[in-house]
């Protein structure tokens, strides 16, 4: 009897001490999406396309603003589909969300998957300031996975941003953190740079002006216990929102050896866009 009284005891303790944990976090991943949001409000955006751009660029920004660019301080975006964990083969069902700053490298990504049958994780990538933070956490309370900011992992956020960018296309202009260079009429090359950092992948676009994919240049290291932003993302299934073509579809993946190692593969299911106050 007392080792079923001490048992019950230690099992309310630690559902206790997971419920405060798993409040903590909540409030934790909305103080990330709060400075995200607040890292864009304060950005100076320029929202303004060159005339000297390479081809392809050119018919990417034209398909993609057709009746100008909308001054989009922040997007929030939600998504489903089937995720795959770290050096796991099993695709389980995901929810994500994800805060992304068009005018300057930010963005915050959280999502909840299956991990076993009646367990689950919440996982988020954090990249604010040039830094990122990334955990994983079961039931949303228990640290399973914690990486700290290095320089390495700071660069793999900054190409995670550029990785995500058709949906916030605002970014894929020319500016201080943005440059184009030409490869041939259906490749360009977009370099981001940010806090002494860079990043670049290969876009590809179509003849009709869509950005079919983004991928890196190198290989990645698949032994790693995050997938980070991947090395590439197919995108398709685009739609006019709020003056905007916005992809709906994606596919992204881990690159190496010359294969495609798809990771996260689902679709848009919320678009909520947040403008400059003063447009």
């Amino acid at each position: 009897m007392k080792a079923l009284t001490a048992l019950a005891l230690v099992t309310a303790g630690i559902a206790a001490y997971g419920a405060i944990q798993y409040q903590t976090t909540r409030s934790q991943l909305a103080a990330f999406h709060q400075q995200v949001h607040d890292a864009a409000i304060a950005a100076d955006a320029n929202y303004s396309i060159p005339s000297a751009l390479p081809a392809p660029v050119t018919r990417y920004l034209t398909y993609t603003f057709p009746n100008g660019v909308p001054a989009v301080a922040l997007v929030r975006v939600g998504m489903q589909g089937e995720f795959r964990r770290p050096q796991h083969e099993e695709f389980n069902p995901t929810t994500a969300k994800q805060s992304l700053a068009p005018a300057v490298p930010a963005l915050m990504f959280e999502a909840d998957t299956p991990i076993l049958p009646g367990v689950w994780a919440t996982a988020y990538d954090a990249y604010i300031d040039g830094k990122m933070e990334m955990k994983a956490k079961l039931f949303g309370a228990f640290t399973v996975m914690d990486q700290p900011a290095t320089p390495t992992l700071n660069q793999i956020s900054l190409r995670r941003w550029l990785l995500e960018s058709p949906l916030y296309p605002q970014a894929l202009i020319p500016s201080q953190y943005i440059r184009w260079e030409a490869i041939d009429n259906e490749h360009a090359r977009v370099i981001a740079s940010f806090k002494g950092l860079e990043a670049s992948m290969i876009a590809k676009i179509d003849m009709l002006g869509r950005l079919v994919h983004l991928r890196a240049e190198h290989d990645g290291d698949l032994n790693t216990p995050y997938h980070g932003s991947g090395e590439y993302a197919a995108r398709s299934d685009y739609r006019l929102v709020d003056g905007m073509m916005i992809p709906h579809r994606f596919v992204i993946a881990r690159h190496a050896n010359g294969t495609d190692y798809p990771f996260w593969d689902g679709q848009i299911t919320s678009y909520i866009t947040q403008l400059y106050a003063n447009d």
